[in-house]
């Protein structure tokens, strides 16, 4: 079997949650030998969040830490200990890459930052992702996903329901600000691998979280940056967006001449489509509201199938908004193979998404569920770093591991 694309990286993870965790998950589910650290005890504050299997809360059997820590080692450590340092040192020493969210100037007070760590392994690339990023006035700010996704403007670009302007901005769902910063640090740290494999020369990578999101709303961003005017102000007289339908909900984007065209031969070239009202884009901007009603009047007496098939046939851009089961029940991703069965030891069998690529050569797999809570601490602790089950015994009773 060929090997994974990152084998022989090593990894380093001292994080919780979702950002840092899923930045580490990109790699280790590219082969990179991937470590996480948690706290003795308690582990991520994940193990804490749902959903959790049959509603039970339990902390092996979040689905949240499930998937966000799929083929990695899990061992448990103290950092506010002298030893417990020593031995995040000694793991440095070996590791590519560090991946930690702590906040600013935390690494720092416990001895461990980027300039003390780059002195006992100079080719060592440690991605801090926080929520507002190391430097500026917001740096010592504490955010959750919620506070996050508003501050960046998301909630408000994001918005939909033109009928209703005056009604708050709505935060995304789960923690999807929380994974696009992970991709986007798991892409910065992949590019500062490429940079020392060339080098030999490490270096730090400063996320923001705020500023991952922001860098997704180009388009909104540029509009306001060049005219002064908000795109949401812009889209409150554009016609479709996200609308009811006979058993869910269909998208459509129809702004344009010919976009607009296809739509009214989708409903069939109703009567009003024809009217002064509908004339061109500025006219029906002005008349969105009477419109949008008649096309969503229109949408609710078909199903999603046939307004996303017969608008397909007309060029018409629509698509079918799926719900959880319609994506894992879709013949697309079964017939790529995108769930993949995991048995875990506590929580069993169960199907996990994979990735949005596969490689010809050096293909994506899992090798290892979700450890449990310090599970590999024998085999990093006594057969890496060659300390005795005596001690790693002590170490246990103590609270460092």
């Amino acid at each position: 079997m060929n090997e994974a694309a990152f084998a022989g990286v090593k990894v380093l993870e001292h994080c919780e949650l979702v950002s840092g965790p899923y930045c580490a998950k990109l790699l280790a589910d590219l082969g990179a030998e991937t470590i996480k650290i948690e706290k003795p005890e308690t582990g991520d504050e994940a193990r804490r969040r749902g959903p959790f299997l049959d509603d039970i809360p339990h902390p092996e059997r979040s689905g949240l830490f499930l998937y966000l820590n799929t083929n990695k080692l899990g061992i448990t450590l103290n950092l506010e200990t002298s030893t417990g340092k020593r031995l995040f040192t000694e793991l440095v020493k070996n590791t590519d890459i560090l991946v930690e969210d702590t906040a600013p100037g935390t690494m720092e007070r416990l001895g461990l930052g980027y300039d003390t760590l780059s002195e006992v392994n100079p080719s060592l690339i440690m991605t801090s992702i926080t929520p507002y990023g190391q430097t500026g006035p917001y740096r010592g700010y504490k955010a959750h996903h919620l506070n996050i996704y508003h501050i960046s403007g998301q909630a408000h670009f994001s918005y939909t329901e033109k009928r209703r302007p005056n009604q708050p901005p709505l935060r995304g769902g789960g923690y999807i600000g929380d994974y696009d910063a992970g991709l986007s640090g798991a892409v910065a740290t992949v590019a500062a691998l490429y940079k020392r494999n060339l080098s030999g020369i490490g270096q730090h990578i400063d996320v923001s979280k705020e500023e991952a999101l922001i860098s997704l709303d180009r388009v909104d961003i540029g509009t306001f940056t060049n005219d002064g005017v908000a795109a949401m102000k812009r889209r409150r007289g554009m016609l479709g967006g996200l609308m009811p339908c006979k058993d869910g909900y269909v998208i459509i984007i129809a702004p344009q001449q010919h976009q607009w065209e296809a739509l009214v031969k989708l409903m069939g070239n109703p009567e009003w489509a024809q009217g002064e009202k509908c004339k061109d884009e500025s006219v029906r901007a002005e008349n969105a509201d009477e419109l949008q009603l008649l096309i969503e009047e229109w949408m609710l007496q078909h199903t999603r199938d046939e307004i996303y098939h017969r608008g397909q046939s007309f060029s018409c851009p629509v698509g079918v908004v799926n719900s959880a089961a319609d994506v894992f029940n879709s013949p697309q991703m079964n017939e790529r193979g995108f769930f993949v069965e995991i048995d875990h030891p506590e929580a069993g069998k169960l199907r996990y998404p994979s990735a949005s690529y596969k490689f010809s050569e050096t293909p994506w797999r899992v090798s290892r569920a979700a450890s449990l809570l310090g599970e590999d601490n024998l085999e990093v602790y006594c057969g890496r770093l060659g300390y005795s089950t005596e001690e790693l015994a002590e170490m246990k009773a103590s609270g460092i591991i």
